[in-house]
């Protein structure tokens, strides 16, 4: 036997072992599991590197320690109310008590405690949003704690890494938590320049092999800022200077993000440190009332929700699902990157059948050129049902928003897309307020009137190689 012929048949032998690991022991989305079949058939030696980095399921047992929510007293807190609602004695603000079944879902799934007394505002435009950011972190008292997916040593990034700078050397706790693939073009010398001012900085799932990260898959996509256990932000908006419209490429930068004061507060900054206990060896194991000082102010009905591998379900999906199925009127959808699932597809699909004003606004530029495509190729779906599709025009949308029937709303970190539904770890808001979802809509009008509205007709003319990339990019959609 040729030493050709040897290498080619254990190869193959590979892709075999491969395949019934795939198939029968991760057990993977069927969808996902046919794209993998395919890479690992046509490009067996490329698919088989491609599958070691980007397809392997993550191990629970061994890269977790943030399973501890019962010693944060979240588990307790969520079967107490889980109990009164049950018992119908758990006291709901009357404007909307009639989405019980959707807190419960929540609170069953994801132990997302339900706060009634919180104050909100809303940024759809970057330098407001850290202009209050700065602001906040100059005149925290006791602690600053951040994570962000991406963060640029630019002139935003040296911004906020002064801010934390000076409150470190103030004597403040400040935590900085950035995700190591998100940020790998971050410096040594930014980082320096924090842990040398006393700030604690950790990077999620680092490399081990520097450029080579085999956790590349599973990414924090978070973004969480929490001051003095007082004041939250959660949304879109990572820290960089495209983010302020600063970039040739994309332009202005269209995104949202909310500033939140009150009792959800709590529960932002239980998620921060859970994350922050599973990178770091500075834990913050046990319940301080230091870091959980946020009061009752307002009268905004929300649940933190988080969602990601180490879980099997899909926590901010269903959540998603659920507003589509109890709308009566309207859906106004703002997302980067539309590739429903088919529970999902099916859920806007039918909602648009049913006569619901659907209506989903994605951007007219790729920061992911396959990603693009596919959405264009699941947005032709949703016209032929019915759907109204808005192509934004000026800049970039980044946004993920959700409004429903002028009474339910989501703001987050999670796109509508295999990635951000499975693979990476990721936090949304579910607001229960007339006032917050008109202020979206609000907004969502205003968006219109940056974007061209893409018709059935015009879709059915698109040429020959847009439908060819729509088809390639569809098939490799599980596994993006």
């Amino acid at each position: 036997m040729t030493i050709p012929t040897f290498l080619l048949g254990a190869l193959l032998i590979f892709n075999i072992v491969l395949a019934f690991t795939i198939v029968f022991l991760e057990r993977k989305n069927p969808t996902s599991t046919w794209a993998w079949l395919l890479v690992l058939t046509f490009i067996p030696v490329a698919g088989f590197i491609l599958y070691l980095i980007f397809g392997r399921k993550i191990s629970n047992t061994k890269l977790f320690i943030w399973d501890n929510k019962s010693k944060l007293g979240v588990k307790k807190a969520a079967n107490n109310q889980l109990q009164l609602l049950e018992e119908n004695s758990f006291p709901i603000q009357k404007g909307y008590r009639h989405h019980k079944d959707l807190f419960y879902l929540h609170l069953r799934n994801n132990d997302a405690i339900l706060t009634q007394h919180n104050d909100v505002k809303i940024f759809s435009d970057g330098k407001e949003k850290f202009d209050q950011l700065l602001f906040d972190i100059r005149h925290a008292k006791h602690h600053v704690h951040l994570v962000y997916y991406i963060v640029r040593s630019d002139e935003l990034g040296w911004k906020i890494a002064d801010a934390l700078i000076d409150r470190a050397k103030k004597g403040l706790e400040v935590r900085f938590l950035y995700d190591d693939m998100g940020a790998r073009r971050l410096s040594r010398k930014y980082i320096k320049a924090l842990k040398d001012a006393g700030v604690h900085v950790e990077s999620f799932f680092p490399s081990i092999i520097p450029k080579l990260n085999f956790k590349i898959n599973h990414r924090n996509h978070r973004k969480l800022a929490i001051i003095d256990g007082r004041i939250g932000y959660i949304g879109g908006f990572n820290i960089g200077d495209e983010y302020l419209g600063k970039s040739r490429k994309f332009g202005y930068w269209r995104d949202t993000h909310l500033r939140v004061v009150g009792e959800a507060v709590r529960n932002m900054q239980t998620r921060f440190i859970l994350d922050w206990n599973q990178a770091s060896k500075d834990q913050v194991l046990q319940y301080d009332p230091v870091y959980y000082t946020a009061t009752p102010k307002g009268n905004v009905g929300m649940q933190i929700v988080s969602s990601g591998p180490d879980n099997d379900w899909e926590q901010i999906k269903y959540g998603y699902i659920k507003m589509i199925m109890e709308a009566e009127e309207y859906v106004y959808i703002q997302t980067p990157y539309f590739i429903p699932d088919e529970s999902l597809a099916d859920a806007v699909r039918i909602a648009s059948l049913s006569g619901i004003d659907v209506r989903i606004m994605i951007p007219n530029k790729p920061d992911h050129p396959f990603v693009y495509w596919a959405t264009y190729s699941y947005v032709g779906n949703m016209l032929e049902a019915g759907a109204k599709i808005h192509i934004y025009e000026n800049g970039f949308l980044h946004a993920k928003t959700i409004v429903v029937d002028g009474k339910l709303s989501s703001v987050g970190t999670a796109n509508i897309d295999v990635r951000s539904f499975r693979l990476n770890f990721e936090v949304n808001a579910f607001m229960y307020s007339e006032q917050v979802a008109r202020t979206l809509l609000k907004q969502y009008e205003r968006d219109m009137k940056e974007c061209y509205t893409l018709s059935l007709d015009d879709y059915n003319k698109r040429s020959t190689w847009i439908r060819f990339k729509e088809s390639v990019a569809r098939l490799i959609s599980p596994i993006l």
